[in-house]
């Protein structure tokens, strides 16, 4: 059993021999849904790339709230200034969003872990970029079972 996060699909680089050869989806999208819809998803996605058309990068979530949590507002600055421009190196990003190097480290880190943000190595530097040209965010809140018959009007 793997300690990798459970809400990311492979994705076309685990696939190829080489980062020069990713070919990347155009869209990212982060999802927030219910581990059984988020399935049949995948499995019509999977479909449709095996008929040839291009399918979006998802990264899904089953809790709205570890969303939010793993997309800060720090980290989806982080995230635009990426898409605006790669970064040299992470130094660079951190200036350039006038940030501490070792906070912008650990969220790259952690975008990375969950295949938002990707690297590139050129001489000795990771470089970090989005090799996406929109990252759509879709949060999906449903009333919960227990609460179905309460409506505001009743509190």
């Amino acid at each position: 059993m793997s300690n990798e996060p459970t809400d990311t699909e492979p994705t076309h680089d685990e696939f190829t021999s080489g980062p020069d050869e990713v070919e990347y989806p155009s869209t990212l999208r982060i999802t927030s849904k219910p581990f059984e819809d988020h399935k049949q998803s995948a499995l019509d996605r999977a479909e449709q790339w095996e008929q040839g058309k291009e399918v979006p990068h998802v990264v899904n979530f089953q809790d709205a709230s570890r969303l939010q949590r793993i997309l800060t507002p720090c980290r989806l600055e982080l995230v635009r200034s990426l898409m605006d421009a790669p970064a040299e190196s992470m130094r660079d990003l951190a200036d350039r969003l006038d940030r501490d190097v070792r906070q912008v480290h650990d969220d790259l880190q952690l975008l990375s872990e969950y295949r938002i943000i990707h690297f590139r190595e050129e001489g000795g530097a990771k470089k970090p970029h989005i090799p996406y040209d929109t990252v759509k965010i879709e949060v999906e809140l449903s009333k919960s079972l227990g609460d179905a018959s309460e409506s505001p009007t009743s509190a």
